[in-house]
């Protein structure tokens, strides 16, 4: 399968292309959000920049540790993410935090940008996912085409899914869809249910359960002794989930 492509001497991997064309989604959803709120323009701009790098990085790190003794024998590698390798949980916890310390520091409700920035995050992932289908990574145990057709797979994820002879379940496409499917309910059930702390409530919930039933299926999960560690967060996160929306429902 063809994972770059060549424009006037430069090399462009379609996991970056995917990964810039879901920050661009996302910077746009999330400003139009922080408008109607009456978020102050530089400080949601830098919200947003500083919080995409902290994630960038983050995600890097997380991954590089989850996978040391091959990095510290190809320390060359460590840099190069457009061949992949970036843990969106380590993402997630690395941009929560520097928004945590920056709406701290100016006085500004962290649930409230939690709420305006999610969704922005969760088509993001939509669309990044798909970096990993051109990158032959993110998929699942080993498959029957029949099956795969049975689930109503698109031939060409099928075909990209043959790997030394073998079928193999797009996790990564799964995941993609239902990510779709979530930044569409939060956007409808956000209109109907204006209370703060929901949107980041539902991003937890739905987020941790999908990633804790696609983690299931997964071959390349990062590991933490036998546990999957992807599996872990997900509960934590889909356990915080549930006692944010209880804890704004008693309010």
């Amino acid at each position: 399968m063809i994972n770059s492509f060549n424009i006037f001497g430069i090399n462009i991997t379609f996991y970056s292309l995917f990964i810039l064309l879901g920050v661009i989604v996302a910077y746009i959803v999330i400003t139009l959000e922080g408008k109607k709120q009456n978020i102050n323009n530089k400080f949601l701009d830098d919200t947003i920049f500083y919080g995409l790098l902290s994630g960038i990085l983050g995600a890097r790190i997380y991954y590089v540790l989850f996978n040391l003794d091959y990095y510290l024998s190809n320390l060359n590698e460590i840099y190069k993410i457009w061949h992949g390798g970036l843990a969106i949980h380590g993402g997630i916890i690395a941009g929560a935090l520097f928004v945590f310390l920056y709406c701290k520091k100016n006085k500004v409700s962290f649930i409230r940008m939690t709420d305006i920035i999610l969704p922005g995050v969760l088509i993001a992932q939509a669309i990044g996912r798909w970096g990993n289908f051109f990158n032959m990574e993110a998929y699942g145990m080993m498959v029957s085409k029949g099956l795969l057709q049975k689930l109503l797979i698109p031939g060409f994820i099928i075909n990209g899914m043959h790997i030394d002879g073998n079928y193999y379940l797009p996790t990564f496409y799964i995941e993609s869809i239902f990510c779709l499917i979530g930044f569409i309910l939060i956007i409808i059930l956000r209109k109907k249910i204006k209370r703060t702390g929901f949107v980041t409530s539902f991003y937890l919930i739905w987020y941790g359960v999908l990633r804790l039933i696609i983690e299931y299926f997964r071959t390349d999960s990062l590991m933490i002794g036998t546990l999957k560690m992807a599996m872990i967060i997900s509960i934590i996160s889909a356990i915080l989930g549930i006692v944010l929306m209880f804890k704004k429902e008693r309010e």
